[in-house]
This record gives C-alpha cells, sequence and structure tokens, in this order.
C-alpha cells in the first residue's frame, strides 16, 4: 500500500498579537513607546501582548489521489493551515509530511509582474511554482488556450481585466502537474464558465492523472460534489474531517436551527470581492410558518447601505445539499430595480405563489447586486431549511426525494 500523500501529526501554530493602545499626545507616544522597548528588553515581550494559537493540535492523513475540501468560517485557521503545508510559515508545534512536488495556489496572480507581459508572466510564474523552461514551453499553448488570453499574451498583464488575469494564473498553476495541489478559494472568482472549467481541470488533475488536491472554498455545495472527504476547522481546531456530503450537511446545518425561518445573515463571512456598499443583515421565510410544498411563500430581505447606491436588485435561491441550484428568485427579472442612498436601512419582500418543490431539505442563498453583474453582496448557502409535505399528498410522497415538482394540466381519457 503507497504511502500518503499528506501526513499531519499535532499541528499548531501560534502568534503573538501586540495591543496599541490610543495616545493624545507625543508625551503619551514617546512614554509609551520607552515602556515598551524596557519591558522587552528585561523580560522579552512588549507591552500588552497575547497569545494566539490559530492552529492547535490538527492532525490528518491524506492519500494519493484525494480531493479534500477545508471548511470553516473566516479566522477558522484554513489559510495558516495552507501557508504551513505550502512552505510560507514554519508550524509552532507538530509535523507535517509531505510527499511529491507542490502547487501552491494560495493568492491567484501570485508572482505576476504588472510591466511583464502575459507570455513573460507565464515562465516567470512557472518557475517560482518549480517548472523548468523545458516543461513551460511544452505546456505554453495549453495554459493559453485554457486562459483564452492568446491575443493578449504580448501585452502587459496590468491591461488585463480581472477576468483574464484570474484565468491566466489560474492556468499556469494547474497546468505544472504536481503531486499535490493546494488551492485557495480560485472558484470564487472568475465568471461561471471559468469556474466549470476550473472544477474540471481539478478533477482531471486529481481522478485523470491520480494527484492530490486541497481546496479551501466557501461554496459548500461545489466542495460536497467535488471532494473526497472534507476537514472542518472551527476556532482552529478539527470540528469533523470525514465523507464530504456527511460533513458539509453537518457544517449547513449549524448556522439554522432546523424550526427557525429567520437567518441573521449579518455575522457570517463575506468574500471581499462581493463587499460593494450593501450588507444583508438578516433572512426572514413565510412569516415563520413551515414551508409546504405547493403552498405560497412569502421572504423579507433586511438590509442597510453603506453609500449610495444605483440599481439595486436582489435575489434569493434554494439549492439541493450538494449545490445544484433549483429555484432562483431575482428581482430584476421583474424589472424590480431601485437607487438606494447612503445609510439608509431596509427590507424587500418577494412573494412566491407556489413552492413547488418536493418535501426535503434544502440550502438557502441570498445576494445583492447593482446593474447587470456588480455583485454587492452574496451569501452562498447561508442557511438549511425544510419543505413539508403538504396536506393530502399521496402516501410515500416525501419519501421520493425533493427536487421540483412541476404543476401541469393533466387530462383523463377513459373508455
Amino acid at each position: 500500500m503507497s504511502k500518503p500523500a499528506i501526513e499531519v501529526s499535532g499541528l499548531s501554530k501560534q502568534y503573538v498579537i501586540e495591543h496599541e493602545s490610543r495616545h493624545d499626545s507625543l508625551r503619551d507616544t514617546l512614554h509609551h513607546t520607552a515602556r515598551k522597548l524596557w519591558r522587552r528588553a528585561r523580560w522579552g515581550t512588549g507591552f500588552g501582548t497575547e497569545d494566539f494559537w490559530a492552529l492547535r493540535d490538527i492532525s490528518f492523513i491524506v492519500q494519493p489521489g484525494e480531493v479534500v475540501g477545508i471548511i470553516g468560517r473566516n479566522g477558522a485557521g484554513k489559510s495558516t493551515l495552507l501557508k504551513i503545508l505550502s512552505r510560507i510559515t514554519e508550524p509552532t508545534e507538530g509535523r507535517v509530511a509531505l510527499r511529491g512536488r507542490v502547487a501552491s495556489l494560495l493568492e491567484v496572480g501570485t508572482g505576476f509582474h504588472p510591466d511583464l507581459t502575459g507570455r513573460e508572466n507565464i515562465f516567470l510564474n512557472g518557475a517560482i511554482l518549480g517548472m523548468s523552461r523545458m516543461e513551460i514551453r511544452s505546456k505554453f499553448d495549453e495554459i493559453v488556450a485554457f486562459a483564452e488570453v492568446e491575443k493578449f499574451i504580448d501585452t502587459p498583464v496590468k491591461r488585463y481585466s480581472s477576468g483574464m488575469y484570474v484565468r491566466l494564473a489560474f492556468a499556469v498553476a494547474a497546468h505544472l502537474e504536481p503531486e499535490i495541489l493546494i488551492v485557495d478559494e480560485v472558484l470564487a472568482v472568475g465568471d461561471a464558465q471559468f469556474q466549470r472549467k476550473c472544477i474540471g481541470k481539478i478533477k482531471d488533475v486529481a481522478r485523470g492523472h491520480g494527484r492530490t488536491v486541497l481546496l479551501v472554498s466557501h461554496n459548500i455545495g461545489t466542495v460536497a460534489n467535488l471532494c473526497n472527504r472534507v476537514l472542518w476547522l472551527e476556532r482552529g481546531t478539527v470540528r469533523s474531517f470525514g465523507p464530504a456530503e456527511a460533513v458539509a450537511d453537518s457544517y449547513l446545518r449549524q448556522f439554522s436551527p432546523e424550526q427557525s425561518l429567520a437567518f441573521d445573515t449579518a455575522g457570517l463571512p463575506r468574500d471581499p470581492r462581493h463587499l460593494g456598499g450593501l450588507k444583508i443583515n438578516r433572512v426572514e421565510l413565510n412569516k415563520g410558518e413551515p414551508l409546504v410544498n405547493r403552498e405560497g411563500v412569502t421572504a423579507r430581505i433586511h438590509f442597510e447601505t453603506a453609500k449610495a447606491l444605483c440599481d439595486v436588485s436582489f435575489g434569493l435561491g434554494f439549492a439541493t445539499v450538494d449545490g445544484t441550484r433549483l429555484i432562483t428568485m431575482d428581482s430584476d427579472f421583474h424589472l424590480e430595480r431601485r437607487d438606494l442612498t447612503a445609510g439608509c436601512s431596509g427590507y424587500v419582500e418577494l412573494r412566491l405563489p407556489s413552492l413547488d418543490l418536493g418535501p426535503g431539505t434544502y440550502c438557502l442563498d441570498v445576494g445583492a447586486r447593482s446593474g447587470e453583474a456588480t455583485s454587492l453582496d452574496y451569501l452562498p448557502a447561508f442557511g438549511v431549511t425544510e419543505v413539508h409535505p403538504r396536506a393530502g399528498a399521496p402516501a410515500g410522497f416525501a419519501l421520493l426525494g425533493g427536487g421540483v415538482r412541476a404543476p401541469a394540466a393533466w387530462t383523463w381519457f377513459t373508455s
């Protein structure tokens, strides 16, 4: 039996945080600085320090060819773990064994020089990631075709759009052909078509070539679909590590008790790329009444703004636990867009005449945008809810599984 691709045992990472006090005068500042230097010289620590454990006693094993997802809220320790595995930072305690060449894509575009062309950056970034010049030449055409930047390959990347930049950076890292590929939130950027290409490439790297992939993502549906197993981190420790669907389902359920139809979303983690002056603070479904198949649904989306915004629209969606979208409701589909002033708060209400979902468990996502494509706030899989069978439904109706139960006109002809 082959040895594990990754072995992590008792891994911990400690940081020392210094708390700076506010000083109203130059005299106070000088006095505080002198005290801190004196304390550091005498005891080896500054004034107002605190030990913070970003990771504490992490242990897990990943086999060759596995795709393992890493999930958890912001601050759970995901990025710290990837930096240690990528040899960017050293652990405070514990041991890591990596068997094979490692390629990391922790920040898309790391290693790109803005004044160099796309062609030059492919060779530069490939060298940083461990590729020989001969390897890069053999993969060059494939990288360019995947990134879809043929016309701009000899243009400085500082003139690229963000989408072009992202596509090229992922293409270089994905075509390195490492034994271990470590990817942090790459699937959260780019358009839908590019995200599908990324997913396909990761599947090809792992399943077609037997390489190991570690993937961090806030998109729980993608993680459940793409990964064999999932590692759930919480406050720097392992909350759970097991089959992808089971761990993803447990993670989603923590955000919303089964009986609750009101979801406080203000404190949920956000992807910085979606922040744009509006924040969704709360979502309320059906005024607290259970959701029932073929009955109407109301929803209120509460928000606040930090600046004036034009052409704002909202959307609410239902999806399966593995991330397949089943129902999408967008206000701008009905020409419902509004301009909002800075510092305002309120809510939008939608009414769906009939919820045509079969009984089962569903994930919710909510978002707001300005105009056609500018994302203001987006919360994928922010909560989980149940749809119940309606009164008088046929026996066994609830056992058929979830999905859309489409209304249709049925006509009987008998003789």
